[in-house]
């Protein structure tokens, strides 16, 4: 199954005091990434928030929102390390006397300092809160995997015509092939006619001709390119994410065709080559998107 790597979800949910939206949105991305912006006192909860939302998705950078609203049990705590701020205040009068400095010491000093003021938040009783926020998480994410599989089959749907296109195309150079080494055959032999006045060494003409053969055939490219054709439609019809499985047999496809470019002698068979790149390319553009 063809799922696309960018989507939305947005989910509200309420109970008694608490009023809980989340907004998760997903753009294309190497790895499951995350950046979560959310409340202080929710970040206890985090690891399983992408927890939650990895059950949805596998692939791609994850935006999340989290608005909370209502104060419920919430309280904060302000700590002061009383024992190092008397520390810290006598080291510099100590040194303010040493050296004859006469700058004081300002409030904005001592508060600007984590290391003696820090403010913890009371997280007791707020299992319900966390709960949730976890459910609506979870129905965000839901929605956020719903869009992702419709454009999943909007591209899908490209990738498919734009496949069996290409797949027509490699049956035509198929059929084609043959008759360059023909074509090359019949321009040969009537160059030597002009320039030999109508005498042909036959065996060097043979031996050309196989020689051009040899080095024009590209029987084996087109094969394997018919292998890569079967696997992809396989592919694409599997029930996991198969972004980088496809996005792998579309380079193996280009390096196919790019070596048949510089094989065959042809202009047919160039500007074929040409199309075919045209193709790829379009299909590699929709494949960076796909989970």
């Amino acid at each position: 199954m063809i799922v696309s790597m960018t989507g939305f979800g947005r989910s509200t949910a309420e109970k008694d005091k608490y009023s809980v939206t989340v907004e998760i949105k997903a753009v294309n991305h190497r790895f499951l990434e995350f950046n979560i912006r959310m409340p202080r006192q929710l970040f206890v909860i985090e690891d399983r928030i992408k927890k939650k939302i990895s059950e949805q998705v596998t692939r791609g950078r994850i935006e999340v929102f989290v608005t909370l609203e209502g104060s419920g049990n919430f309280s904060s705590k302000v700590n002061v390390d009383w024992q190092l701020l008397d520390e810290y205040v006598q080291s510099i009068k100590a040194i303010q006397d040493k050296y004859q400095l006469e700058n004081p010491i300002s409030l904005q000093d001592i508060l600007l300092r984590e290391d003696f003021i820090s403010f913890d938040e009371d997280h007791a009783g707020n299992a319900e809160l966390e709960t949730l926020v976890l459910d609506a998480i979870d129905e965000a994410a839901k929605q956020l995997k719903s869009m992702r599989v419709i454009e999943g089959n909007v591209l899908a749907s490209d990738i498919h015509n734009q496949l069996n296109i290409f797949s027509k195309r490699v049956v035509s150079l198929r059929e084609y092939a043959p008759s360059v080494v023909q074509l090359y055959t019949d321009r040969l032999r009537r160059r030597m006619e002009e320039f030999a006045n109508g005498q042909i060494d036959e065996a060097r003409l043979v031996n050309e001709i196989a020689i051009f053969a040899d080095k024009a055939d590209i029987n084996e490219e087109l094969t394997r390119l018919h292998s890569h054709i079967d696997q992809f439609q396989k592919i694409m019809k599997l029930d996991e994410p198969v972004g980088r499985k496809m996005d792998f047999l579309l380079q193996e496809m280009n390096r196919e065709v790019n070596t048949i470019g510089s094989k065959a002698n042809d202009s047919n068979i160039a500007r074929e080559v040409v199309e075919m790149k045209s193709l790829l390319e379009k299909m590699k553009e929709q494949v960076q998107n796909i989970e």
